[in-house]
């Protein structure tokens, strides 16, 4: 587990529970979710470094556990170069 770990949820979904239903009229909200954070990863004060991973989750076999379009924000520490 990443030492931060900050989840961003936009408050305005338009209906997004996941990032496979996105279509263009939905791009200002991604365009903010991921401006927010990247924000969140250069703020030290939350225990960012040099770097964080940004991750979306979508759908069961992507690991989406919660049913909202959300972004997680990790670091802390050096990630690891793995997935899956």
């Amino acid at each position: 587990l990443a030492p931060a770990h900050i989840l961003v949820i936009p408050k305005d979904r338009n209906g997004l529970t996941n990032l496979r239903q996105a279509t263009a009229e939905h791009t200002d909200i991604l365009g903010r979710l991921l401006v927010a954070a990247g924000e969140i990863a250069k703020d030290t004060s939350l225990g960012f470094g040099d770097g964080a991973r940004i991750v979306i989750n979508d759908g069961e076999d992507g690991g989406q556990e919660v049913h909202h379009l959300h972004v997680h924000v990790l670091g802390g520490r050096k990630m690891e170069a793995t997935f899956g």
